[in-house]
């Protein structure tokens, strides 16, 4: 079986539409609803997603591991999982190119890799800034390491359910949690629509926020810590 994770929080418009184009790439759905107060748990449900509902919203980061914990439970011979967005902001369809990836390539972590002419001017210097700080400090040579389009493999899962904690870092913390357990990562292009500029003020705090983790934990990886 082929699953996707999807963490979701009051996405009801478009809930059923990644259900759905999930199934046509023959991925089963399981919804992590982080507490929606719209119909977003009942939509899945209907559309055919195996469905956990958190009682309180904790955000993205222990959704997935809420997932992962869930999966590695339920089906312990599980290889491999797809995370997917709830927002459409990436296309279900393409998670299968990112398992493909996964089995053909023998490698544990995929993430996405956008391209750079379809991003917002100033969501592409905040990456470009983060990249080259990522790359320099994880010895690295990615092209995108804040990709939220990511899948990886059992041996995967069992090293990040410990380490995801969400918020803006959650990409870079995937990310570091991989680079420092030695797993093989792979990028493979994916397709984006931005909905929505972020605003200068959180624009801000995200580009300081994530900056600060990745020099922090870039230093100590340096520092063999």
């Amino acid at each position: 079986m082929q699953i996707a994770l999807v963490p979701a929080y009051n996405e009801e418009n478009t809930i059923r539409e990644v259900i759905s184009r999930l199934k046509r790439v023959n991925l089963k759905a399981v919804v992590i609803d982080d507490h929606s107060s719209d119909k977003t748990a009942d939509l899945a449900k209907r559309a055919g997603a195996i469905v956990i509902r958190h009682e309180k919203n904790k955000g993205k980061g222990e959704a997935i591991k809420t997932g992962i914990n869930f999966l590695l439970k339920r089906y312990p011979q599980i290889k491999y999982v797809v995370i997917v967005d709830a927002d459409m902001q990436y296309k279900p369809d393409e998670a299968i190119s990112l398992l493909r990836s996964l089995k053909e390539e023998k490698v544990d972590f995929v993430m996405g890799k956008r391209d750079w002419s379809k991003v917002p001017f100033r969501h592409m210097l905040a990456n470009l800034v983060w990249r080259i700080a990522f790359n320099i400090l994880f010895l690295q040579r990615l092209e995108d390491t804040n990709c939220g389009f990511v899948a990886f493999s059992r041996k995967a899962m069992e090293k990040l359910r410990n380490n995801i904690h969400g918020g803006y870092i959650l990409e870079n913390e995937m990310l570091a949690t991989a680079v420092r357990s030695k797993l093989k990562i792979k990028q493979v292009p994916v397709e984006i629509s931005y909905t929505e500029k972020s605003g200068i003020r959180r624009g801000a705090r995200m580009l300081l926020g994530i900056l600060v983790f990745i020099l922090v934990e870039g230093v100590k990886y340096r520092l063999g810590k």
